[in-house]
């Protein structure tokens, strides 16, 4: 079986691969930025490890062997899902193999936000760490004692919620209806009551059709003035220009960005310039603890496949 690892790897990753490989088990990584190879290798995999990198209906017409897209996370927004049916594929992914990830790069990015580290850090590289504009002092905060709003209540906002509660904040949720599991941790709000509420806005929901834009410059209108916005979801649930134009007139304070509308984000992306957003390149999934998870699962569906037994988190 022929398995495609699409993400550049790492020496450490590298070689566990080759650890995790046999049993009639073959793992070959891309760079997901390599097309030329990526294609190549397509045209004999049987199974496609995708991250990032968008698999369109042409990556699966140019793969007549393929019989597995297994996602390394969660989101499938970036498969396109009737070519895969239409080919009869399973796509597959893995929730909970990076909750604990995610939620910690929420709390960094929350931190990060809230005492301005990239105007800091880029004021310390220009000997200027003591000589920075002094107005940078009215916008430097603590979570504790904050009002922190999480829009959705599933797995990463649940292992978020008691850190955000032990370090002394007050914490909002909406979601379709009330979730018990948030009882004694966050109250239910519709979202305008939640942005009007809210020092900080913690987004954790999929790209729907729904949910696209759910932040655009009406709900930035309705947020507090000098209030943070926290994205570790999906880059389209934001209207990136409103969001830039709120935080370049001081509307609100700081952002702190792991996903952006169109990735790789480039330098066209009016957020990439400004001193009061934290930024990483969609990597609140990556650490080594993670990836160890995620090959558990992926490694047990080519199992499965190779066996023809039903598959885990199938969802589609």
């Amino acid at each position: 079986m022929r398995v495609i690892f699409h993400y550049d790897t790492g020496p450490a990753l590298a070689r566990r691969l080759e650890e995790v490989a046999g049993g009639g088990i073959e793992i070959a990584a891309c760079d997901e930025a390599d097309d030329e190879r990526f294609r190549a290798l397509m045209a004999d995999a049987d199974v496609l490890w995708h991250v990032l990198r968008p698999v369109s209906a042409a990556d699966i017409e140019a793969a007549p062997r393929l019989r597995l897209i297994q996602k390394i996370g969660v989101g499938v927004n970036t498969i396109d899902l009737d070519a895969a049916r239409a080919r009869g594929i399973p796509v597959c992914n893995m929730p909970g193999t990076n909750t604990r990830a995610v939620a910690e790069m929420t709390l960094a990015l929350m931190l990060s936000a809230m005492r301005q580290l990239p105007a800091f850090g880029r004021a310390m590289r220009n000997g200027e760490g003591w000589a920075m504009d002094r107005a940078i002092q009215d916008r430097l905060g603590e979570i504790g004692e904050r009002t922190v709003g999480l829009v959705g209540f599933g797995a990463v906002p649940q292992a978020l919620a008691p850190v955000l509660k032990a370090l002394g904040a007050r914490l909002l949720y909406t979601a379709r209806a009330p979730k018990p599991e948030a009882d004694g941790l966050a109250e239910w709000r519709t979202l305008a009551a939640l942005l009007e509420e809210s020092d900080i806005v913690s987004l954790h929901v999929p790209e729907t059709s729904d949910t696209i834009g759910m932040i655009d410059a009406a709900a930035i209108a309705r947020m507090k003035p000098g209030a943070v916005l926290v994205n570790t979801a999906r880059g389209s649930l934001v209207d990136e220009a409103a969001l830039a134009a709120a935080l370049s007139a001081g509307r609100l304070a700081a952002a702190g960005l792991d996903v952006f509308a169109r990735e790789p984000a480039g330098p066209g992306n009016p957020l990439l310039g400004l001193d009061n957003v934290a930024l990483a390149p969609h990597v609140a999934w990556l650490t080594a603890d993670t990836v160890e998870r995620s090959l558990e699962v992926a490694l047990d569906n080519c199992r499965r496949l190779a066996a023809g037994e039903p598959l885990r988190f199938r969802v589609a």
